[in-house]
């Protein structure tokens, strides 16, 4: 058997069942091998940065380990970007790249690179195999790292002839499985006697809630706090709650920037939140200010970063929420009389051709479990700030590590792990034309996903931001129109333009999601209001000064 089949097999017996990425000779070894695999799809993609987007994606919502491949040199490098977003996000990706014989290391042979160190800094682990015999278990070792503890990216560099040679006496390992971070129950005990203490205080979310949602809402009744999400944790609180206080951070609702500037939580209780810079509105300093704090995260590297905290809590959060159950209901909570949040009016659609209007009409006219995967760019602060939370897990929001384009391949990998859910890509023209190839992708693969292209032509995001710091803006971020519809067309996709909020129609949205595969849906629109980037457009128009 060759080193390159055992591997497969193994992935095989993982439930991998694709591996997102392009052919070239440095792994045509592995290639070759998946014809006689049928459990395998290959997805090759237009660009291999796309495609671990796609595989980042699917293992976010397939609830397993992911496969992207990359040959040797500039494949590895295109690669780097999607596993330092997996990074950040906690992702189990196994990142596979070839790599030129091993007996041409180090004289320059074509499309050379040692992937091994660049991969480093920006993976769980990373290593590069210079035997046949030691493939298998290198892969293994990767994928057992990769799904342990705190989740997160692993690469192996696979030399050519490495996955050529022939290996003897295979055994193929049982898939490994994650071992639950299990919290001190001594430290649960202190954290719901302090807790149960304070009658009013908020809760915090980000996106390591994914999984818990359930204990979340449920501690938040009995605690009977507010609930605030960061701006990557929208879509996981449904926005008709009682207790939904909105967003804090890059783009978030006043409601929820005054409870924290200026409101009587004696507490905050802190869930799967690193606390970044877009998380906390340019690091608050009321966030916890004169405030009694905890942080639940499997991720101990995230206590104390940039906030005091009086109670750091390690371990898996649904377990962490489950046991804080328990104790508070020991503990004689809920309290009698409590009463539920009062919510400010929602936004009111009016006429006028804007971003808000168009992505408020536009959530009407999709079905109500629509996940929508969002791009990079000025439309991303306005899906935060008005777009509605109708139900579970509808928004993926990359803005924590930011790479315009994700949302593309995001969007096919989103629709890959969960084939019978709407998938609504948001994007602009600029990561349209990062990435907007994939959209052949996606007609390949039969994948009904509406691309949404808010087409400004321009850099909006830069634009504003230039706007608002130096009150001038460089001409060279804007550029010519072009239709995207029309280029979408020319690919025998279905498109539509729209030019103005009648075009907006429930049929025209209706008729491009029954196409049975890939539609694009453009928004000609420039837009000169300030984006609701909330704190940021203060911190933007003050720096320096």
């Amino acid at each position: 058997m060759k080193a390159a089949r055992a591997v497969l097999e193994y992935l095989k017996g993982q439930g991998v069942r694709h591996i997102f990425g392009i052919p070239a000779g440095s792994v045509n070894v592995l290639f070759d091998q998946l014809v006689e695999m049928p459990e395998i799809t290959p997805v090759v993609t237009k660009h291999e940065g796309a495609a671990s987007y796609m595989a980042a994606a699917y293992a976010k919502y397939s609830g397993q380990m992911s496969v992207v491949i990359g040959c040797s040199g500039p494949g590895g490098t295109n690669l780097v970007t999607g596993a330092a977003n997996a990074m950040r996000e906690h992702l189990p990706v196994l990142f596979l790249t070839g790599a030129v014989p091993v007996n041409t290391l180090g004289l320059n042979a074509s499309q050379e690179l040692d992937a091994d160190p660049v991969f480093r800094p920006i993976t769980k682990y990373s290593v590069m195999v210079r035997e046949s015999k030691d493939l298998l278990a290198e892969v293994v070792k990767a994928v057992e790292i990769a799904i342990s503890g705190v989740p997160g990216p692993v690469h192996v560099a696979m030399p050519i002839d490495v996955q050529q040679g022939e290996v003897q006496h295979v055994i193929i390992p049982d898939p490994p499985k994650r071992a639950p971070i299990v919290p001190d129950l001594g430290v649960i005990k202190q954290v719901a006697l302090e807790l149960s203490q304070r009658e009013k205080g908020y809760i915090f979310v980000g996106q390591g809630v994914r999984y818990s949602v359930d204990q979340v809402l449920e501690v938040a009744e009995v605690l009977n706090w507010p609930i605030l999400t960061s701006p990557q944790a929208k879509g996981f609180i449904p926005e008709e709650h009682s207790l939904h206080a909105g967003v804090f951070g890059f783009a978030g609702h006043e409601g929820a920037s005054s409870l924290i500037n200026e409101g009587d939580g004696q507490a905050l209780l802190i869930l799967g939140s690193s606390l970044g810079e877009t998380a906390t509105n340019n690091w608050n300093a009321n966030l916890t200010k004169n405030r009694f704090c905890v942080q639940m995260d499997f991720d101990e590297t995230v206590f104390g970063r940039k906030y005091e905290i009086d109670i750091p809590v390690l371990g898996d959060i649904n377990l962490s929420l489950m046991f804080l159950m328990e104790e508070l209901k020991a503990l004689g909570l809920p309290r009698d009389g409590a009463k539920a949040l009062e919510k400010p009016q929602g936004y009111k659609v009016t006429e006028e051709y804007n971003t808000q209007n168009v992505l408020k009409n536009l959530q009407k006219h999709l079905p109500a479990d629509t996940r929508y995967t969002v791009d990079i760019g000025e439309f991303m602060s306005y899906v935060i700030h008005y777009m509605n939370v109708l139900d579970y897990n509808t928004f993926d929001i990359n803005v924590h590590f930011g790479a315009m384009g994700s949302g593309i391949g995001s969007a096919i990998g989103s629709k890959l792990a969960e084939p019978d859910r709407p998938v609504v890509c948001i994007t602009g023209d600029g990561c349209f034309f990062m990435h907007g190839m994939e959209i052949l992708t996606a007609k390949e693969y039969n994948l009904p996903i509406l691309f949404v292209i808010m087409n400004n032509a321009r850099l909006g995001m830069v634009y504003h931001g230039h706007e608002l710091q130096y009150k001038r803006s460089h001409a060279s971020f804007g550029q010519k129109e072009i239709s995207i519809a029309a280029m979408a067309a020319a690919m025998d996709i279905p498109s539509f333009r729209v030019e103005e909020l009648d075009d907006l129609t429930q049929d025209s949205v209706r008729n491009l999601l029954n196409t049975g595969g890939p539609a694009v849906l453009e928004i000609a629109l420039v837009d000169n209001n300030t984006p609701p980037m909330g704190d940021r457009v203060k911190f933007l128009s003050s720096f320096g000064k």
